[in-house]
Formats: structure tokens, C-alpha cells, sequence
């Protein structure tokens, strides 16, 4: 019995020896395979973090693509809306460039009289002693006052009267025309110590426009065409603030109307427009009264 007790003691511990390594050894194994699915865990665990990141950025990009989706659609319709406009706009002008150029067409076709005038006054014209327009059938021939007068006088110059002189054959066979000479100056005042008979512009300028007339009718142009106005410094085409200005200011205007702006034309129109006043009604005697005899 005692030896066998002493070969169990043996034996027994060298079976425990060999199951705690055997269990030592999967412990082992298991903690391994615990720290490398740990491991395993947090990089998926940081893989997800990752993924959760990209999702947000990625929301958040399709946030804003929608946003900027939706500004280009009002952008677009915005865009599309002032086209519209634009185009409206340019067919809107170019209607009225149309009109425009139809208004500037008739204002600058030139009349018969004008082709007349200008072909019977070209040397005139081409040397500057005459300036020939015409705008809404009003016909203009201005001269300048320098080739008519002298400084302060109401004495035709020659060089003047033979300008005037064409531009009186020229006008003498118009018909339908009021013929209306203008005398014009510029600012400067009569000196008060010039030897002149007059005060002021307005005499100086009426008295050329009357000289001008009367050449006129004396070559010839029916004088019931013809009226002179004296407009003194009043009608300034330039300013008097230089001497070019003041010259272009000193100058005589011979202006072709329409023959209605005649004052008889104007008086006549309106009398012909005014009824007759109706007659009176006849008196009838009183009852019971003779009527008086008439006297032989």
C-alpha cells in the first residue's frame, strides 16, 4: 500500500501539470484572439468613424448642391425673365428707331423751292456769303450782316446787294410763300457817342430788315409777300460771350413761310369761322292799334 500510495503522488501531479500548461496555452490562444479582435474592433470602430465623416461631408455637399441647385433654377428663370425683357426691349426700339428715322426722313426731304433756291444760290452757299436750311416747310436764308452792312449802318454793301440781288430772282417767282426778312445784332449796345441816328439794337436791326425789303421788292418780288421784323440782340443763335459768337449773332434772316401764317390769312380764317348773328325777330304791333301809314 505504501508504494503504491508513493507512485499515485507522481503520477497524480504530473497529469495537473500537463492539463494547467494545456489550459495556460489556450488561455494564451484565447487572449490572443481577444486582442486581435479588439484590434479588429477599433479599427472598425475607427473605420466607421471615417465612414459617419464621409456621410456628414457627403450630406452636407448634397446640401449644397441642391441649394446651389435651386439658386441656379431662380437664376436661370431670373436670367431667362430680363432676356425676355431685353428682347422686348430692343423690338421696342427698334420700332421706334424705325419711326425715328421715318420723322428725320420727311424733316430733312427737301422741297422744290429749297432745290430751286440752293441751285440758284450754289456760288453763294459754296463761298459761305449765304447758309441755305429749310425744316417743317420753313425755308431759311441767313446772311451775315458783315457782307450786307458796315459796323452801325443801314447801307448795303456791294458785295451785299449783288447776294441779295440773286436771292431776289431766286425768291420773285415763289408761289404760297410769306417772305419775312429778319434783322438780328448781337449784345453790344449802341455806343453813346457814335454819330448813328439810332438809340438802340432794336432800330438798328428793324431798319436793315426794312432795307433788305425794299431791295427786295425792287428786283422784282411782289411786295405783298414781303414784312421785316427787327428782333434786336433778343434771338441770339451763338453765344455773346466771344466774337465768333457775337458775329454769327449780327445777321439778316430771310424766312419763307407758308402762306396761311399770313395775318390776313389768319383774320380771314377766323372771320369766316364766326356765324353771322341771327336777325332780329320782327316787332308785332299791339292789339287794337293801326298800323302807322307810311308817308309818300
Amino acid at each position: 500500500m505504501h508504494w503504491c500510495v508513493v507512485l499515485l503522488v507522481p503520477l497524480a501531479g504530473c497529469v495537473s501539470q500537463k492539463a494547467f500548461d494545456s489550459k495556460s496555452q489556450e488561455a494564451l490562444s484565447l487572449k490572443q484572439q481577444y486582442d486581435e479582435q479588439q484590434e479588429q474592433m477599433k479599427a472598425l470602430e475607427q473605420k466607421l468613424g471615417e465612414t459617419r465623416t464621409t456621410a456628414e461631408k457627403a450630406q452636407k455637399e448634397n446640401a449644397e448642391l441642391e441649394s446651389s441647385l435651386a439658386n441656379s433654377d431662380a437664376e436661370r428663370r431670373a436670367l431667362r425673365k430680363r432676356v425676355d425683357e431685353l428682347s422686348d426691349l430692343n423690338k421696342e426700339l427698334s420700332r421706334n428707331t424705325e419711326k425715328l428715322e421715318a420723322a428725320k426722313e420727311a424733316l430733312e426731304k427737301k422741297s422744290s423751292e429749297y432745290e430751286s433756291l440752293a441751285k440758284s444760290l450754289k456760288d453763294e452757299i459754296k463761298t459761305g456769303k449765304i447758309e441755305l436750311s429749310e425744316l417743317k416747310g420753313r425755308m431759311v436764308v441767313k446772311m451775315k450782316d458783315k457782307i450786307l452792312f458796315s459796323s452801325g449802318s443801314t447801307k448795303l454793301n456791294k458785295e451785299g446787294q449783288e447776294a441779295l440781288e440773286k436771292v431776289a430772282q431766286a425768291l420773285k417767282d415763289v408761289q404760297g410763300k410769306l417772305i419775312r426778312v429778319e434783322g438780328h445784332t448781337d449784345n453790344v449796345p449802341m455806343p453813346a457817342d457814335a454819330k448813328t441816328e439810332f438809340d438802340s439794337n432794336w432800330e438798328l436791326s428793324t431798319t436793315r430788315a426794312l432795307v433788305v425789303v425794299k431791295l427786295l421788292q425792287e428786283q422784282g418780288v411782289p411786295p405783298t409777300m414781303l414784312s421785316a421784323l427787327g428782333y434786336g440782340e433778343y434771338q441770339p443763335i451763338a453765344s455773346n460771350q466771344t466774337a465768333d459768337g457775337r458775329s454769327l449773332n449780327r445777321r439778316i434772316e430771310i424766312v419763307l413761310a407758308p402762306a396761311e401764317q399770313a395775318p390776313s390769312a389768319v383774320v380771314a380764317a377766323s372771320v369766316k369761322k364766326t356765324p353771322a348773328p341771327a336777325p332780329a325777330p320782327a316787332v308785332k304791333p299791339a292789339s287794337g292799334t293801326k298800323p302807322a301809314a307810311k308817308k309818300k
